[in-house]
């Protein structure tokens, strides 16, 4: 069984380390859309493909239309955290449990 538990421990880790990555992404985006950046800069282009569905999502349930400040980046923020706590949290919990 504890073979089990360090698969679901990595796992949990290699998902926990994603998150991360992509909250920092995010976080990146929103700083760089502050300055007015160039939209042909390939890394602006990234920053935008990486991150545009998830911003997209949130701004569409939301309804942000019109608003002069773009909540989705911190609402976006807040999910992965609430992810990194709730699922990544409870699959090592179940791996430790499994050894």
């Amino acid at each position: 069984m504890f073979i089990a538990g360090n698969v679901l421990e990595g796992i949990a880790t290699i998902l926990d380390t994603v998150l991360w990555l992509y909250m920092w992404v995010i976080i990146i985006r929103a700083l760089i859309s502050w300055v007015n950046p160039d939209p042909c800069n390939p890394i602006v282009q990234f920053l935008q493909r990486a991150t545009d569905p998830v911003l997209y999502q949130i701004r569409k349930r939301l309804g942000m239309g019109g608003m002069g400040f773009d909540f989705s980046p911190i609402i976006a923020i807040l999910l992965i955290m609430f992810l990194q706590i709730a699922v990544v949290g409870s699959l090592k919990d179940l791996a430790i449990r499994m050894h």
